[in-house]
């Protein structure tokens, strides 16, 4: 199946050919330079690191990596594992193009980069977008027509940063799948989903064994009526996190109810605010 192009296309972002405005390749020293605050990725596979240290020993760096200046040194726009993999021959310099960036836009094009490549899991993923909105307010339509993917796409992954910290521990390291975080969304408990999470990485359920064990039936005792509100309750939360771009949780009772906003910083407090209609803290 053809992938959608991303946004505006990587190669529009990320030109790898000096642009104009006194751009040129030029060669740079290793300890000058740092990684991106705005690398998505949490993670880099060794043995894809040591393979092109391999290439480049032989053929040398061929692609100049892409950076821009911050407080006396250069911060990572594209390019990290060419710089890693350089690092690892002990080479002292590199061929790299400075560029003009806003951090916006660096961390769109951090995304867009990884996303085309292949080369975020659903929870790094799911993390950069919540960055767009958190720090830089994108609404999820424009996350979805930055990185080129629908709407209920982002929803989706978004919803993910709802699970407890450990079981988006296993989804980012590949113990548990997107299918079964999607599952184990299903349920509302914590501690629930933390208990099928734990079934998943030791009995090694697929995605429909678990969409079985945990998705409600009305043999099961359920009444459509409370599953309807069930629905209700989790579409809510999802307009919710999408007006506010941040973590919400609604905890519905029979006599009352608990809305729980997250906040991560002042400055994102007062950005809620802001959208709540509400003074500054």
């Amino acid at each position: 199946m053809e992938r959608k192009v991303l946004g505006r296309g990587l190669d529009s972002l990320i030109p790898s050919t000096p642009q104009g405005s006194g751009e040129r390749v030029q060669t740079l020293k290793l300890e000058e330079i740092q990684a991106s605050r705005f690398q998505p990725r949490l993670s880099f596979s060794e043995e894809k690191i040591a393979e092109l240290a391999q290439s480049i020993k032989e053929k040398g760096v061929i692609q100049p990596i892409l950076v821009r200046a911050v407080g006396g040194r250069y911060e990572l726009i594209a390019g990290e594992r060419r710089w890693r993999a350089a690092k690892r021959l002990g080479l002292a310099e590199i061929p790299a193009i400075v560029r003009r960036v806003h951090d916006a836009d660096l961390l769109e094009m951090s995304i867009i980069e990884n996303i085309q490549r292949e080369e975020l899991n659903p929870l790094e993923e799911a993390k950069a977008y919540r960055r767009l909105a958190q720090e830089f307010g994108f609404t999820q339509d424009a996350i979805a027509d930055k990185v080129g993917k629908d709407k209920s796409s982002v929803s989706n992954l978004l919803r993910i940063l709802n699970l407890p910290d450990e079981a988006q521990d296993y989804l980012g390291k590949n113990l548990i799948s997107l299918g079964h975080a999607k599952a184990l969304l299903s349920l509302n408990d914590p501690k629930q989903q933390m208990k099928f999470c734990l079934r998943i990485v030791q009995k090694g359920l697929s995605v429909r064994q678990v969409e079985s064990l945990v998705i409600p039936k009305r043999s099961a005792g359920r009444s459509a009526q409370k599953l309807a509100r069930d629905r209700e309750i989790l579409d809510l939360e999802g307009r919710l996190q999408q007006h506010l771009g941040t973590k919400v949780r609604i905890q519905h009772g029979k006599k009352r109810g608990v809305i729980q906003i997250d906040y991560y910083s002042l400055e994102d407090l007062d950005r809620v605010l802001a959208l709540l209609g509400l003074p500054p803290a």
